[in-house]
């Protein structure tokens, strides 16, 4: 078979296939629709179901007549209340990542509280420092004391400090000994 041939059996085929999707289109327009579920109607006459008593229920008991209408709520939200509180409707999937009692506290870390302690004592030393720079001329920068004016001063061939870096191994604890805490808790 070329090329050519069977790109004509392609388009005989794509020709096929259209003609018979247009034929069944157009069956299933001239065919009345379908009514799935007729609607009944609630006889407003009519006597509300019979109920099984609520202390009888099960998990397989038939739970469709506490729907009627005629139904009280009171009675219909017992029946509900009965039928989940069923160990089976309880099961936690792992997936309930957001059911954790988050206003439980737990106490935090002396180490962290330190450190919390030394944050708000910068931020008084700088609130108090920014106080200073405002009484203090606007074309003036030196004098300021605070950490960021006086690496501005400093020229750019001199290289700025090293920041100190912990390695990770530094506090790992020799065999049976316990294991010590750092700044960060």
């Amino acid at each position: 078979m070329t090329s050519k041939d069977l790109k004509e059996e392609k388009e005989q085929g794509q020709e096929q296939f259209l003609a018979r999707w247009s034929r069944l289109k157009q069956e299933a327009q001239d065919q009345p629709p379908q009514d799935t579920l007729p609607a009944k109607a609630v006889d407003p006459k009519a006597p509300p179901p019979e109920l099984p008593p609520l202390d009888k229920l099960t998990p397989d008991s038939d739970y469709r007549a506490f729907f009627h209408p005629k139904v009280d709520e009171n009675v219909r939200r017992a029946a509900l209340k009965k039928l989940f509180s069923d160990p089976r409707f309880k099961i936690m999937d792992g997936l309930d990542v957001y059911v954790d009692y988050y206003s439980k506290t737990e106490p935090i870390p002396p180490a962290m509280l330190a450190g919390l302690r030394q944050a708000q004592k910068i931020l008084e030393w700088a609130k108090g420092q920014d106080s200073e720079k405002g009484e203090a001329d606007a074309g003036k920068q030196e004098g300021s004391g605070s950490p960021v004016a006086l690496d501005e001063r400093q020229s750019p061939s001199v290289p700025a400090p090293a920041p100190a870096v912990q390695i990770a191994g530094d506090n790992i604890p020799a065999a049976g000994e316990p294991p010590q805490r750092g700044p960060n808790g």
